[in-house]
């Protein structure tokens, strides 16, 4: 019994040495999904600044495949050292609620930090006649089933949003899936569709070049990047907060010396000027806080989704 408690002092005073040195070797970010996307794009501008911050490089690997779960299962699966990190959206949170997979975020991964926080926008074809989140909840009830909202596919938080704001507004609309929100433009401006739970960054020329209305933000306040629109909370739906976000995560039984260390230096880079004028103008803003703070909101998620996919019936494609 000594014996063992030597060693595992022994072992403690290992893990606190080797946090206190960290890091001492370049760290890997991975990131699930393809070059060139918005998590991408996120993960880029935060490896830069981590790296500025930390004084060692934080480099972006991308493991795509799978709808993403080939570069989560990687970092699952990788020593809890704090040198292998993964990018972690509100989507890639979802997928284990569809299908069967080998990770639980819960389980296998330790929160570090919240990196971004970003609105989704309500737009329509100006042809559709309604200028307002009331008008629009009186036509649909006026006309059940009758407007068409594209989603980039069955069970995506597109999808779910939507779902979320039919049950919380008691209205009917047809989903028509497609295979990214980009496929789905061509149709909404064509008129097949009638609207998009839009990200900004995807929507903005359209709105202001008049192409497309833009009626309200989905966050908590309103967005930076489109001031005049009010929150759907302000256009009468209470409670409706829907936000696509962004953090880092490690495998679980990383140090938490390391997962501190890493938590203080990312609020540092997000406190950066050349961060938040590049998140503001991607329509995201910087989030920071604890680890505690981002599990609590990782725990919220994935019960507010768990339960709008139950209750549409929603079931993941075979």
């Amino acid at each position: 019994m000594i014996r063992l408690s030597w060693l595992f002092a022994l072992a403690l005073c290992t893990a606190c040495a080797n946090a206190q040195s960290y890091p001492t070797r370049p760290i890997r970010l991975i990131v699930p999904l393809a070059p060139a996307g918005g998590m991408d794009t996120i993960a880029r501008v935060v490896a830069q600044a981590l790296t500025e911050s930390l004084g060692q490089s934080v480099v972006v690997d991308n493991r795509s495949g799978g709808g993403g779960v080939i570069g989560v299962e990687t970092v699952s699966r990788s020593t809890p050292d704090g040198y292998t990190l993964l990018m972690m959206s509100a989507t890639g949170l979802i997928y284990p609620l569809m299908y069967k997979a080998q990770y639980n975020i819960e389980r296998d991964f330790v929160p570090i930090v919240q990196v971004t926080t970003q609105p989704y926008v309500i737009v329509l074809n100006p042809a559709v006649p309604v200028k307002s989140v009331a008008e629009l909840i009186a036509y649909a009830k006026a006309n059940p089933g009758k407007l068409n909202f594209a989603s980039s596919g069955n069970g995506s938080l597109i999808h779910l949003m939507t779902e979320l704001f039919k049950s919380m507004t008691g209205t009917q609309m047809t989903h028509v899936p497609y295979r990214g929100i980009g496929a789905a433009y061509p149709d909404l401006l064509g008129g097949q569709i009638q609207l998009i739970f839009s990200s900004s960054i995807s929507s903005m020329q359209l709105i202001h070049a008049g192409r497309l209305r833009a009626l309200a933000v989905t966050g908590a306040k309103r967005a930076k990047a489109l001031p005049d629109l009010p929150t759907v909370i302000e256009a009468g739906v209470p409670g409706f907060i829907v936000n696509q976000w962004y953090g880092l995560l490690a495998a679980a039984g990383t140090p938490r010396a390391i997962v501190e260390r890493i938590n203080l230096d990312s609020n540092k880079a997000l406190q950066f000027p050349e961060v938040i004028a590049r998140f503001t103008s991607d329509g995201a803003e910087a989030a920071g806080g604890t680890p505690q703070q981002f599990a609590t909101h990782i725990k919220s998620e994935r019960e507010k989704w768990a339960k709008v996919i139950k209750d549409a019936g929603i079931r993941g494609e075979q």
